[in-house]
């Protein structure tokens, strides 16, 4: 069953995401090259506690930190570490926010100093597909247009969607109903409604869409270890439409 929001828990959720949002756009200026990924999640840590939140993630199924740092092929879920930012790496950034009874979550793959075009490339596209899957979402269509949507526009652009990882419904839980996926039939699956919340995250790959999980027992990376890129977003469907809860 999916859970339904009332305007007063989106409206507590937006102000949980602008906390999310703020504390990202921070993280994305410390970006550089030198940088290790253990003190990226100390800061990130610091500063949703000084605003007021918590750390959606830590302690989450056992995972140990505030903020995920994939790096390369890593996808999703990498652990910080005393892991040192070359010229070059991508990394993504994902982190969630409970704040008032309900979590926000949002993802974000930045380049390491001067990266190669193509690198730029498919951070560009999956970037593009997030917003296009966003504009699908709205009451009426379903979540089927929404993942088709997401699943065409990275194909076309010659990546790959990688395969087995998916977003999700949110609020007082962390992971709720629906999956959304990031491939679907125009027209098939659930219908999209007012009061829903849910997370949208493209994730695609340079090279295979297949997956494997990481040595540290938590991420999960490419299976042929190409560069990998997530971006995500919660958003909200209300009678204005649909609202980008985490926006930057």
């Amino acid at each position: 069953m999916i859970p339904i929001k009332s305007e007063k828990d989106i409206k507590i959720m937006k102000e949980g995401g602008k906390i999310l949002s703020s504390v990202i756009a921070d993280l994305k200026t410390r970006i550089t090259p030198g940088v290790t990924t253990s003190s990226l999640n100390h800061f990130a840590e610091r500063e949703i506690l000084k605003k007021g939140g918590k750390p959606s993630f830590k302690g989450y199924r056992g995972f140990p930190a505030t903020l995920c740092t994939s790096i390369n092929e890593v996808i999703v879920h990498g652990v910080p570490s005393d892991y040192i930012l070359k010229e070059g790496d991508i990394i993504t950034l994902d982190c969630g926010v409970f704040y008032k009874g309900f979590h926000t979550d949002m993802a974000i793959t930045i380049p390491v100093g001067r990266v190669e075009e193509e690198t730029l490339r498919i951070i560009r596209e999956t970037k593009k597909a997030l917003k296009r899957g966003i504009k699908k979402s709205r009451e009426g269509n379903t979540f089927g247009d929404v993942g088709n949507t997401v699943f065409r526009h990275i194909t076309k652009a010659g990546f790959s969607v990688v395969r087995g990882l998916c977003g999700h419904g949110i609020g007082k839980e962390i992971h709720e109903e629906p999956q959304v996926l990031n491939e679907g039939k125009r027209g098939k699956g659930v219908k999209i409604e007012k009061g829903m919340v849910f997370c949208i995250e493209p994730m695609a790959s340079m090279g295979s869409p297949n997956i494997k999980d990481s040595s540290d027992g938590f991420g999960i990376e490419t299976e042929d270890r190409s560069l990998s890129v997530q971006f995500e977003h919660t958003i909200a469907i209300t009678e204005d439409g649909c609202q980008v809860l985490t926006e930057i």
